[in-house]
């Protein structure tokens, strides 16, 4: 038998586990959480203290730019294989156009990291789970590829693996048949830097996307938040994006 027909049966036998099984497996032991810029002893757990999040400034994020995907693609080993509508895509660049007036935008779309993630809560295996600091995540270890989540993100902010994947990063494990999408490049986080996609818009002078702690009163972030009004993508889903937009 083919190892990817056992992963198959171990999928189907993990499916019919009780609800105790899969609330025990959904816990994801040992992630830590270090602030940006100051990282916490290793022995430090994660706590809702820290809500991490993002501010994108659709004025500075010029169209021609994909700085932020590129950067992501480099960082978590995510390569293309020729079908756009399937291709893993954990950031990704979308044009808005007033029909009206002709006014165009760009922006970039990711996972938004919600407050009440219906990702999670489709989830039959507790697969997508969310840290107490507000980032959301898969555990590859138990997807079963079963694809709820995608349907339930109203943000189109996860894809599927079809293909065998060969020379993976050990800090963004990936495996066929499961699902995947942005993580906030949480190793980064916890070891005290920005995600790769700020990082890449800083270096080319953009500053449209500011990462930090939306529960610090002293963040960049929060500052940004109170000075400049902001808005959340479907906002009235009630979701309480960990993302969000200036300029639109």
């Amino acid at each position: 038998m083919s190892s990817e027909s056992n992963i198959d049966i171990y999928r189907r036998r993990f499916l019919s586990t009780t609800a105790s099984t899969v609330a025990a497996l959904s816990v994801a032991p040992g992630v830590l959480l270090h602030e940006v810029g100051h990282a916490r002893p290793a022995d430090q757990a994660v706590t809702s203290t820290v809500r991490w999040g993002m501010l994108i400034d659709t004025g500075k994020c010029a169209s021609g730019c994909n700085g932020c995907v590129t950067a992501c693609n480099e960082e978590h080993g995510l390569e293309g294989f020729g079908r756009p509508q399937t291709d893993a895509q954990w950031i990704r660049k979308v044009t808005l156009k007033d029909k009206q007036t002709g006014h165009v935008q760009s922006l970039p779309m990711l996972c938004q990291h919600c407050e009440h993630p219906p990702c999670v809560d489709v989830c039959p295996t507790g697969a997508s789970f969310k840290r107490k600091d507000g980032i959301v995540l898969v555990d590859k270890h138990i997807c079963i590829g079963c694809r709820y989540c995608m349907m339930a993100c109203p943000y189109k902010a996860r894809s599927f693996i079809h293909e065998t994947l060969q020379d993976q990063k050990p800090h963004a494990p990936r495996g066929k048949g499961t699902v995947e999408s942005c993580t906030f490049c949480v190793h980064r986080v916890d070891a005290g830097e920005t995600p790769a996609c700020v990082e890449a818009c800083t270096a080319n002078n953009h500053d449209a996307m500011v990462f930090g702690d939306l529960n610090d009163p002293a963040s960049v972030i929060s500052k940004q938040l109170e000075q400049h009004s902001s808005r959340q993508i479907r906002a009235d889903l009630n979701l309480n994006t960990g993302v969000r937009y200036r300029g639109i």
